[in-house]
């Protein structure tokens, strides 16, 4: 029969310990208590290197009361770049809706402690084991799939979309849903586009050249392309000053035929730069009508002549009103809600016209879904018009 171990408890260490330092005989004096000499003699070096914090059970870290602070300093720290580590490696399933986030916490198990990951994630342990005991029902499966496609949509848009246009794509891949549901959803996930910002007029239209009348009247909707282009001017502040941005956008298909970017606003940088690469690209038919605002840079006899020479109409917007050119400030609204204003900081000259070029050609142009145009890229649009 196995020897029963004797269990001793702190305050009976320590008292042992001190006690033995005032006995001449450590070995007759661990006799007496009925101690292995050993034994006393381990307690006797766990004191002299952890004082009070000698004995503080299995599994317990002991740790010198002089040290504790510092001790405490690197534990803190490792316990938050454990968190920060947690939370980035979980940060893609965040949107993703809370199956997913119960998936990762699961396939991470062996990794993280369960606990740990639920309180940086902000989900409660009981509720996530209930649902791995136990499931989910279908309709829980349906709606998490459902979010995991909004938030896929939404990322991929790089965050340009609402529920408008999130709700037509869900439309599209088979889904019967509102914008009300979508919208509810979105709220769930977190998932915000980037708010608007009030449009600050930049039109310089004090000159004493000739200003034309508003043909175009607010008919934004034409049947076939160069019919109408609209053309408007704005400024993208840089880290080393603006950089001026003119677009021509044929209002058949809403693409951007022509633009310019520049350091300069002259005519010669602005309006005629961005008219030679839309030449470039469509053909411009004889009446087309060309709208603007009252800018010098539209006004001046050196573009008005180009126009002339095509035999254009030009149209120009009344005094002081935006809504005259709705589509071309709308264009300039989504740039920088979409771009822009997603800077947290200025950024170079050089860079900004890289990505103002992303955004025209390669995303507005091409992958950008468009509400005028019932929720088609331009290039579906003109495959269908074109059959």
């Amino acid at each position: 029969m196995a020897k029963e171990r004797n269990i001793y408890n702190r305050i009976f260490k320590e008292n042992v310990v001190k006690l033995s330092y005032e006995k001449k005989n450590l070995k007759e004096f661990a006799n007496e208590l009925g101690i292995a000499p050993c034994l006393l003699t381990k307690w006797r070096k766990d004191y002299q290197k952890f004082g009070e914090a000698s004995f503080q059970g299995s599994g317990n870290l002991r740790v010198h009361p002089e040290n504790r602070f510092s001790f405490e300093l690197e534990k803190n720290y490792k316990k938050s770049e454990l968190r920060f580590e947690i939370l980035k490696k979980a940060y893609p399933y965040l949107y993703q809706g809370r199956i997913e986030v119960y998936n990762f916490i699961k396939n991470n198990e062996k990794k993280y402690s369960i606990s740990e990951m639920c309180r940086v994630l902000n989900i409660k342990s009981g509720t996530y084991n209930r649902w791995k005991n136990n499931g989910i029902s279908e309709k829980q499966r349906q709606i998490a799939i459902l979010k995991k496609n909004i938030s896929l949509i939404f990322l991929r848009s790089k965050k340009y979309y609402g529920r408008g246009k999130i709700t037509q794509k869900l439309n599209d891949q088979g889904y019967k849903i509102s914008q009300k549901q979508v919208s509810f959803y979105m709220n769930q996930l977190g998932l915000r586009k980037i708010a608007k910002r009030k449009f600050k007029i930049t039109t310089d239209s004090k000159h004493t050249h000739y200003i034309s009348p508003n043909v175009l009247n607010r008919k934004f909707t034409v049947n076939s392309s160069s019919k109408v282009w609209v053309s408007d001017i704005t400024y993208i502040q840089t880290k080393k000053g603006f950089l001026y941005l003119t677009i021509i956008m044929d209002l058949y298909d809403r693409k951007i035929i022509g633009w310019s970017l520049g350091t300069e606003l002259t005519t010669l940088k602005t309006t005629l730069a961005a008219w030679e690469m839309a030449k470039s690209n469509r053909t411009i038919l004889k009446g087309m009508i060309f709208h603007s605002d009252r800018g010098v840079q539209y006004a001046n006899k050196a573009f008005t002549s180009e126009l002339n020479s095509y035999q254009c109409i030009r149209s120009m917007s009344r005094k002081g009103n935006s809504l005259d050119n709705a589509v071309s400030e709308s264009f300039f609204n989504s740039l920088k809600r979409e771009l822009i204003y997603r800077k947290s900081k200025l950024i170079t000259q050089k860079l900004m016209k890289a990505e103002i070029y992303e955004f025209i050609e390669n995303w507005y142009n091409k992958k950008r879904i468009h509400s005028a145009l019932n929720y088609l890229t331009i290039e579906q649009f003109n495959e269908i018009t074109n059959l």
